[in-house]
């Protein structure tokens, strides 16, 4: 193998050979070599040039990039800092927030205890206020039908009744509908219910105690001998007429002719005849009985039994007035009963007190006021509910 020269001794070597080589210049270069050498040169010249050119331009350009991530970077870092200022507070504003939290949960856990408690005291007032309404409105309902009972009129009850429905649409309470259709339903059958006027009745009563002594009995021959007996009279007062104004009074001084006394003749034969006739009749008389206890009665006992009879109109009048409208009934039925067992049937007095008893009988039925028995059913199952 041979051995590689050094460095050392390299360098005097190129350095000789380059003193021994002729010096030459581009011009005689250019001049020496051909035409497409100077043309290589020129355009390697050219893009020596541009790439100097470009290379200036890239690094401006670099350079303007190096500014703009300087900057960039600055502001990053600028923003970085903001961040971090930002999350700094962001996180004293969560223990804040969570320290705020935690004290609103204590005060709602709070006011939660409390509304509880608040709603339990309004549901006992609720309650306790129900139970005084439906009390109050019971005991006004019995008073007022204790007063409708005593003066037999329906204005009591039904001022109770739409009292208790105005009272019951104030409260407004769900569990008290039931109370409130049981109160209409109420309502209206006391003001559909027809009461009689106490008053008026108790003046036809005393109408009837005044009728009783006009009244004949079946016993009286004046009963029936009242009306044939005005038939003569008017014959009577008839032929005086005729005899006052006739021919022979003296008075138009006319001489009676003959026909005058034949027929003056005739009309008191005929009205003498009537006269004779009535009295015949008023001393006989065919009655049919059907109870023979009317005939039977004595005439010193008449007056006992219109005594009676007033009595018992008296007492119905009483119990009408003390609201006792089944005895005031039974004793109008027994005067009802009675009238037509003594009394003359066919005398229009008798008949006009049979139908004055009749009505009043009649009439008296509609003096019970209806009690509000739904009303006072609704109350005591919302009581008994609570």
């Amino acid at each position: 193998m041979s051995e590689l020269p050094s460095p050392i001794s390299a360098v005097p070597l190129a350095h000789e050979a380059t003193a021994q080589a002729p010096e030459a210049t581009p011009d005689a270069f250019l001049q020496q070599g051909p035409g497409w050498v100077r043309l290589a040169v020129l355009v390697l010249s050219l893009a020596a040039g541009g790439a100097g050119w470009l290379a200036w331009q890239t690094h401006k350009r670099v350079q303007g990039l190096e500014q703009e991530l300087v900057r960039r970077q600055q502001d990053s870092q600028g923003q970085a800092t903001e961040a971090r200022v930002a999350a700094r507070q962001a996180q004293e504003l969560a223990r804040e927030a969570a320290a705020r939290v935690t004290l609103l949960d204590t005060r709602l856990s709070e006011v939660a205890l409390q509304r509880s408690q608040v709603e339990d005291l309004i549901k006992t007032l609720n309650v306790s206020r129900d139970e005084n309404l439906v009390y109050d409105l019971e005991a006004g309902l019995r008073v007022a039908s204790q007063q409708a009972a005593l003066t037999g009129s329906a204005e009591p009850l039904v001022t109770a009744l739409q009292s208790a429905d105005e009272r019951l649409t104030r409260a407004k309470q769900p569990r008290l509908d039931n109370v409130r259709r049981a109160v209409a339903k109420d309502l209206d059958r006391v003001r559909a219910t027809r009461v009689a006027d106490i008053n008026a009745l108790t003046i036809r009563l005393d109408e009837a105690v005044r009728l009783v002594d006009e009244i004949p009995l079946i016993n009286q021959p004046e009963a029936a001998g009242k009306l044939p007996a005005a038939a003569p009279s008017q014959t009577s007062n008839g032929k005086a007429s005729r005899n006052a104004s006739g021919p022979g009074n003296g008075i138009s001084g006319v001489a009676p002719s003959d026909d005058s006394w034949r027929n003056t003749v005739l009309s008191w034969t005929r009205g003498a005849a009537e006269s004779v006739w009535s009295e015949t009749r008023s001393l006989v008389r065919v009655t049919r009985i059907a109870q023979p206890e009317g005939m039977l009665i004595a005439p010193d006992q008449a007056f006992f039994l219109r005594e009676n009879v007033k009595l018992r109109l008296l007492n119905a009048r009483l119990a009408l007035l003390s609201r006792q409208t089944a005895q005031a009934a039974a004793d109008l039925r027994l005067v009802e009963r009675t009238l037509p067992r003594y009394f003359e049937a066919q005398s229009r007095k008798t008949q006009l007190l049979q139908s004055m008893v009749s009505d009043v009988i009649a009439q008296s039925q509609q003096t019970a006021v209806p009690r509000p028995d739904d009303t006072l059913a609704a109350l005591a199952a919302v009581a008994g509910g609570r």
